[in-house]
């Protein structure tokens, strides 16, 4: 195998298909061909000149890295396809940009704000990583009062179904609304707090990561980063 060779993983990240983690899930699902053969094995090499396909479609990496923050309004799902055919977060960036972006962890179907979408396989994994202590802030809003000591029990940490979720901060701004900032978000883990103390949400969203504010982004607007703000997202820890 040459000296330029990369792992395939890697390549895949260089070519805006996903992060490394989840490019490594493509090939263990059998959806990517190298050379015209499906390849499985994590530690598969690729020089210049093969020829790589996920799900049959081409793919090589790109030149030009691409850092877009997207506000997503409700109704939207991050995923590159739905395959009951909802509108994909995705969706309000295909027609913007020749590259082609991923989100960078999500947001449910039902919640907006902010989330970055990139073709940066080492960029992603950087910013989702918890090691990486970049915040996340929440507004939200519930439909009925919130019960007495359930942000204080956030801050603490609470388990629910032997799942640890502990805020970083979790303060009340009336009987119906909260602000909530996390480190390393679980899967619809403000949803399933609120959720178990019966407080159904009305309303969630992501006013921030990181510096990167809401502030002046409509919902479906979206600009690209700067590159003091990238370097600060590589360089957090």
């Amino acid at each position: 195998m040459p000296s330029d060779s990369i792992r395939l993983q890697v390549y895949l990240a260089h070519a805006g298909i996903a992060s490394r983690r989840a490019a490594e899930k493509l090939i263990q699902d059998g959806r990517v061909t190298v050379n015209g053969a499906v390849v499985t094995a994590m530690g598969t090499r690729v020089a210049p000149g093969d020829a790589v396909a996920v799900d049959g479609k081409p793919v090589a990496p790109e030149e030009k890295k691409r850092y877009v923050l997207l506000n997503k309004p409700a109704g939207y799902v991050c995923t590159l396809s739905d395959e009951q055919g909802r509108p994909t977060a995705a969706d309000l960036l295909r027609n913007r940009f020749p590259e082609r972006l991923y989100n960078v962890g999500r947001l449910d179907m039902y919640s907006s704000g902010l989330i970055i979408f990139t073709n940066d396989g080492d960029f992603a994994a950087r910013v989702a990583h918890p090691s990486s202590g970049i915040e996340k802030e929440y507004l939200l809003e519930t439909t009925a009062p919130m019960p007495r000591g359930l942000c204080r029990s956030y801050r603490e940490g609470f388990r629910i179904d032997g799942v640890f979720y502990r805020a970083l901060e979790a303060q009340e701004l009336s009987p119906r609304r909260c602000r909530i900032v996390l480190v390393e978000g679980k899967n619809r883990e403000i949803r399933r707090m609120f959720e178990h103390f019966q407080c159904p949400i009305r309303s969630l969203t992501r006013v921030r990561i990181g510096s990167l504010r809401i502030d002046g982004l409509y919902e479906g607007d979206f600009r690209e980063l700067t590159p003091p703000e990238v370097a600060e997202f590589l360089g957090a820890h």
